[in-house]
């Protein structure tokens, strides 16, 4: 066995996605790979998740940000230049999740931080008062013959960007995904002397500690003008991998109220925040309710409820048709 390193010289997240799944599909001979990379102002999504759920779209990218979605499940993140992150990739007879987990760990105690695994996904860190925080979540894939190990490690991040960009409650109306969960986050530069830079060699020596073994450097640069790469950046940064299905999406909804059933199909466009489209199925004896919910619904904002008018016409029924969406 052999240990690999790469270190990105790029904070372009698709750059940075692409040698990353190409090193899933492409391992080192008999290897465990560390890679080592740097995102710039980014939110990162699950794969299955609607980049405008869960991150304020617009704003991040006027603020010359980035939408990444990744391969991988979870729900949402945002990177900056004060967060790095890693990925161990390794053939299915050397992947070792508690090794990786303990080069992280490893790396910490030379700070004098006490961290620890908690549950299947995060590292935590113990603080000044003993209190455990997160400071690290992490991902697993798993590829033909190789797996992935992917995780964050929060230095120095902007808290207040993370809050700026990324959003905790969607509304109801936004189509099924996994939701980000809000966590105690901590940076580690609060706990000791640690940087983005200053902690890469840590990380090296303890991976090498860990593994007993000499790591050899593969260049970034190198990598990265292989075709195979360069396939990949122009998927992971296209528009279809991106948003692609989630521009727009409809949502089914069906219910029995006392003056008769209802079955409704609505189309929102989550770029704009508005419902296109609307069609309704009832047994109502409101002949016009069909046309009356278009009326009042299509146009109308995804995140507030249209006011219904006492003066209004079955205004009663109007308003649970309306309390299905919002």
């Amino acid at each position: 066995m052999t240990l690999k390193l790469i270190v990105s010289t790029s904070t372009n997240p698709y750059w940075n996605v692409s040698v990353e799944n190409y090193l899933v599909e492409h391992p080192e001979d008999n290897s465990v790979v560390m890679y080592l990379w740097k995102n710039r102002r980014t939110v990162v999504i699950g794969q299955n998740q609607n980049p405008f759920s869960e991150c304020n779209v617009d704003t991040l990218l006027a603020d010359g940000g980035y939408v990444m979605r990744r391969t991988t499940g979870g729900g949402a993140v945002y990177h900056d230049d004060g967060n790095l992150n890693f990925s161990f990739v390794a053939p299915y007879e050397l992947y070792d999740q508690d090794r990786q987990f303990g080069v992280i760990i490893r790396a910490l105690e030379t700070y004098g931080l006490r961290a620890e695994l908690s549950g299947r996904n995060d590292l935590l860190v113990a603080d000044a008062e003993g209190n455990m925080r997160k400071f690290s979540g992490n991902a697993f894939s798993k590829g033909r013959v190789s797996r992935l190990h992917h995780g964050t490690i929060l230095i120095c991040g902007d808290i207040e960007d993370l809050k700026r960009y990324l959003k905790v409650k969607p509304t109801k109306l936004h189509k099924h995904g996994v939701q980000s969960v809000v966590s105690r986050v901590v940076n580690l530069s609060e706990l000791a002397d640690v940087n983005t830079e200053n902690i890469v060699p840590h990380l090296v020596a303890a991976f090498e500690e860990v593994y007993s073994g000499k790591v050899d450097e593969i260049s970034f640069d190198s990598i990265v003008k292989r075709p195979e790469v360069v396939s990949l950046y122009e998927k992971y940064s296209s528009d279809e991998w991106i948003f692609g299905r989630w521009r727009t999406f409809t949502a089914s909804k069906i219910a029995n109220f006392e003056w008769g059933i209802v079955e409704m199909n609505v189309t929102v466009d989550e770029k704009k925040a508005v419902i296109n489209d609307v069609t309704i199925a009832t047994d109502s004896l409101n002949a016009n309710l069909s046309a009356e919910i278009r009326k009042l619904l299509i146009g109308s904002s995804t995140h507030k409820a249209p006011v219904v008018s006492d003066d209004e016409p079955w205004a009663d029924q109007l308003r649970d048709i309306v309390s299905l969406i919002y």
